[in-house]
């Protein structure tokens, strides 16, 4: 028998098939919401579930909400604790993820002011396993579309509008036999994969394009960061990048909360340095790995742990 899946809509749980909104739902014709892609990673040693800066995301959902004039009667901490309880009704025993989402509710079409419509917040979460191959390195290619610029969409947070660019790179880029893509921005310099941010090593230090480098700030982006400089001493340099040096990079590899931390052995047909994992990112991903299923103590805080119970 299949154990019933539960949902978080109008403020409740409430059995998955009955979490749903009606066809003229502003968000569903116009992409007005925000999101957050969370991952809970399975400690089978501890028989938990290890929810990865879930705070942080919820305070990054809460900065879109801000930029769509989105208002949500929950804190950070609210959204923590209905996730928190939704996982435990749930009562996955696997990696799963989760996918809050904070939408302009109101059944009203061809209507462009946002200052007139409801607000809703809806959680759902599945199983989920990799979202990519991480364990061998992935073939990219440099995709046609180009990443917006913030001032005509906002890139520092998660806008459901903005994801449709990532999602013509991703399909240009399968469609061509490679696993991802990379785009630039609207001046030519590198910004990030589809859904993952990028980083380049060279010379010994670790490289990834900035904010205004139109790319996501990234929650694992922003762990990677710290793991690298505290756990390695290793020098962290935010700038522009230009394409070709991705070609001359000794290591290049994304990072993102579906991703994980991959690394990119090929570039429009090139190899990236010997066109294996290259021996920086294998540590990273070794340091990273155990941190995210809350088996390194020095940053158990990033890590909120859940016992399923099932409901």
């Amino acid at each position: 028998m299949t154990q019933q899946a539960w949902a978080f809509l109008g403020g409740k749980q409430v059995p998955e098939e009955d979490a749903k909104v009606g066809v003229k739902t502003h968000a569903l014709h116009y992409g007005t919401a925000a999101f957050e892609g969370i991952r809970g990673n399975w400690n089978e040693r501890l028989g938990k579930v290890s929810i990865f800066r879930l705070k942080e995301h919820y305070e990054r959902l809460l900065r879109g909400c801000q930029i769509l004039r989105i208002e949500l009667p929950y804190s950070a901490d609210d959204l923590c604790k209905i996730t928190t309880d939704l996982l435990e009704k749930n009562g996955f025993s696997e990696d799963v993820y989760i996918r809050p989402l904070a939408f302009k509710g109101q059944e009203l079409v061809a209507n462009l002011n946002l200052n007139s419509l409801e607000d809703e917040f809806t959680l759902v979460m599945m199983p989920f396993g990799s979202y990519i191959d991480n364990s061998r390195p992935l073939r990219c290619q440099t995709s046609s579309w180009r990443r917006p610029m913030d001032s005509s969409m906002p890139t520092g947070v998660k806008i459901s509008g903005l994801y449709t660019t990532s999602i013509l790179a991703k399909t240009e880029a399968l469609a061509a036999g490679f696993d991802e893509a990379i785009l630039l921005n609207q001046d030519g310099s590198v910004s990030e994969g589809s859904g993952e941010n990028l980083f380049m090593i060279r010379d010994g230090a670790i490289i990834t394009p900035g904010e205004t480098d139109n790319c996501l700030l990234g929650i694992t982006r922003d762990s990677v960061i710290q793991l690298a400089r505290e756990e390695l001493g290793m020098e962290i340099i935010q700038r522009h990048i230009h394409r070709s040096e991705l070609y001359l990079a000794d290591e290049v590899f994304l990072t993102g909360t579906a991703a994980h931390l991959t690394a990119v052995g090929e570039l429009d047909n090139r190899s990236i340095g010997s066109g294996e994992t290259g021996p920086v990112t294998k540590k990273l991903q070794d340091i990273y790995f155990s941190t995210v299923i809350g088996d390194n103590d020095r940053y158990e805080d990033w890590c909120t742990m859940v016992s399923p119970s099932g409901g």
